[in-house]
């Protein structure tokens, strides 16, 4: 299994998929030439502009972008596909959309076979048993939150460390420990913008210039850079 899992995008200031584009060219390799890109999480832009979008990045690493939605059988197009892309956007949308499609089990096995897989945001929470660490407002009611189940843990993308200032509410780790109280066998990644994990031939390691947060019900959260041991995960 091959799994590039990334946190955002776009970092501050920068053109959207700049940061992770080399990374990924590294990761798909030259050998495949055609991308199947789902973009079911795209909400407020239609998917044939969130397409094109992904493409103009894309083309500077050489690799075409075939979108899901132009496909009549989408369950064939993901068998036929030689990598499969998951963009970000509203995880609770990429979710239903995902399962009214019929894709989560046809997704799963694909990748389980050797197909790689790339993810940014949405796409990353997809990669995960669920979608329950996801930052998103369900806006839109899936059919459950169970995801592709391709790892072990769940990650949070964006994470944050802080509030802002004069904000009440609850911190994103606060978040994360009410997830732990009724999950407590789970390990939770806060993945921090600027940093992926690339997962191949059972070995896992962080990409980035900032730490990973794990929290695991019981324990308090460790940092871990690009330098530790991530195995424990998988």
């Amino acid at each position: 299994m091959r799994l590039l899992l990334i946190s955002n995008s776009t970092n501050a200031g920068e053109a959207y998929l700049n940061y992770p584009k080399l990374n990924i060219k590294d990761f798909l390799g030259s050998n495949i030439k055609k991308t199947l890109f789902i973009p079911y999480a795209g909400v407020t832009f239609s998917f044939d502009d969130y397409a094109l979008k992904v493409q103009e990045r894309f083309s500077e690493i050489g690799y075409i972008v075939d979108s899901i939605h132009k496909h009549s059988n989408p369950i064939k197009a993901v068998e036929n596909a030689e990598a499969i892309v998951v963009g970000g956007g509203n995880t609770f949308n990429l979710l239903k959309l995902v399962q009214s499609n019929k894709l989560i089990h046809a997704v799963r096995e694909k990748v389980l076979s050797g197909t790689p897989y790339v993810g940014w945001s949405a796409g990353s929470n997809l990669a995960c048993p669920t979608i329950r660490t996801t930052n998103d407002m369900p806006i839109t009611e899936p059919e459950s939150f169970n995801a592709f189940n391709l790892v072990n843990f769940q990650i949070n993308p964006h994470y944050l460390d802080a509030n802002p200032a004069h904000h009440a509410g609850e911190t994103r780790e606060q978040r994360l420990e009410e997830f732990l109280e009724l999950n407590p066998d789970i390990y939770v990644v806060g993945l921090r913008e600027g940093t992926m994990f690339q997962i191949e031939n059972n070995k896992i390691k962080l990409i980035g210039s900032r730490n990973a947060r794990i929290f695991k019900k019981g324990h308090n959260p460790i940092e871990l850079s690009t330098n530790d041991d991530f195995s424990f995960l998988l």
